[in-house]
C-alpha cells in the first residue's frame, strides 16, 4: 500500500493517491498532514473498506508523488478547495473526510466551504481553525509547542537545518510529539526522503507561510480564507486527540464544539500523541466508524 493506486486531476492539481474498499461505493477521503504521507492511512484504509466505504488517501498538493501548485497557492484555503474538487473527480456526491493535522485543517474547511458535499468530517489532532489560533496566539504552553510554525517562516535559516541528514530534523519532531510511538523505521525512511526533494519540502513549507503570513495570501481567495478560519461547521464533526500530543494541546480540543452547529464529538485518547492512527488504530477506526457509520450507497432514480 506504499506505491500509488491510482490518479486524478482535480483543481490543477495531479493528484497520486491509494485506496481500499468497493470503486463504487460512498467516498471516505482521507488526508495526511505534516510531516506525513498517505500511507499513514495504511491501518485505516482497510478498516472503512470492510465497511463498505470506498476510502481514499491522496498525498496533497505539492507532496511527491503528487503534483506541485503552478501557481504556488497552499494556503489553508485552496487546500479546503482541493477536497471539495476531489470529490467531485472521484465521482460522490456527499462524502466523508477524515482528516489530520494539515489534512484536518483542509478538511473543516471543506464543510465550512461546501457542506453540502459531505456528510460528516473528522479532524484527528486540529480544534476548529479558530480555536487553534485563538491558543496559538495567546496560550502560552501552545504557543511554546507551535515554535516549529514560526521557525519555518524564517527564510534563509531553517532550509538549513530542516533539511540536514536527510531531513533528521523531521523524525525529531514525531519523536517530541509522539513521545510513546515507536516509529516505523521504513515509513520514516520514505517520509524524509520525500521532504528531502526541493520542491516537496518547499511546498511544504509554503503551507505554514501562507498560513502565517496574510500578504502571502491571494486576494481571490479572502472570503473563502476567512470562512475557513472563523465560520461555523454545520454538518455532524468529531474532533480527535492524544493527551500526549505535542504538537497541539489536547486541552483545548472540546472548545470546537462552539464553532459547530450540528452534532460535535469530541475524543481525547490517553497514552497517545500526534500520530493516534498509528498509535492506536484500532480504537481510532472503532471511534470514527462508530461516528460515520456503514457505507450506505447512494439511491438510483
Amino acid at each position: 500500500m506504499m506505491q500509488p493506486t491510482g490518479r486524478i486531476l482535480a483543481n490543477g492539481i495531479d493528484f497520486a493517491y491509494i485506496d481500499a474498499g468497493p470503486a463504487g461505493g460512498p467516498l471516505a477521503l482521507c488526508l495526511h498532514g505534516f510531516p506525513d504521507h498517505a500511507p499513514t492511512f495504511r491501518h485505516m484504509l482497510p478498516a472503512l473498506a470492510g465497511a463498505g466505504w470506498h476510502a481514499v488517501a491522496p498525498w496533497t498538493r505539492g507532496y511527491h508523488p503528487t503534483g506541485l501548485a503552478a501557481d504556488g497557492r497552499y494556503q489553508s484555503a485552496v487546500l479546503s478547495q482541493d477536497v471539495i474538487a476531489l470529490i467531485e473527480a472521484l465521482g460522490d456526491e456527499r462524502a466523508v473526510v477524515i482528516g489530520h493535522d494539515w489534512g484536518a485543517i483542509a478538511a473543516t474547511g471543506a464543510a465550512i466551504l461546501a457542506p453540502e458535499r459531505m456528510s460528516k468530517v473528522v479532524s484527528l489532532t486540529i480544534p476548529h481553525l479558530a480555536v487553534a489560533f485563538n491558543h496559538l496566539l495567546s496560550d502560552w504552553p501552545q504557543m511554546k509547542r507551535s515554535w516549529y510554525c514560526w521557525y519555518f517562516t524564517l527564510r534563509g535559516i531553517y532550509e538549513t537545518s530542516v533539511t540536514a541528514d536527510d531531513c533528521a530534523f523531521v523524525e525529531n519532531l514525531w519523536r517530541d510529539w509522539s513521545p510513546s510511538h515507536t516509529i516505523d523505521r521504513e515509513d520514516m525512511a520514505r517520509i524524509r526522503a520525500m521532504l528531502s526533494r526541493e520542491e516537496t519540502f518547499e511546498a511544504a513549507m509554503s503551507y505554514y507561510r501562507q498560513l502565517l503570513d496574510g500578504t502571502q495570501q491571494a486576494d481571490d481567495l479572502l472570503d473563502a480564507q476567512l470562512a475557513v478560519q472563523g465560520d461555523p461547521i454545520t454538518i455532524p464533526a468529531m474532533f480527535m486527540s492524544g493527551v500526549e500530543d505535542g504538537c497541539m494541546g489536547a486541552y483545548f480540543l472540546g472548545e470546537s464544539a462552539d464553532h459547530c452547529t450540528a452534532e460535535c464529538r469530541v475524543e481525547v485518547l490517553d497514552g497517545c500523541g500526534h500520530f493516534l492512527q498509528l498509535e492506536r488504530p484500532d480504537e481510532v477506526n472503532r471511534l470514527i466508524l462508530d461516528f460515520i457509520g456503514a457505507a450506505v450507497p447512494a439511491q438510483v432514480g
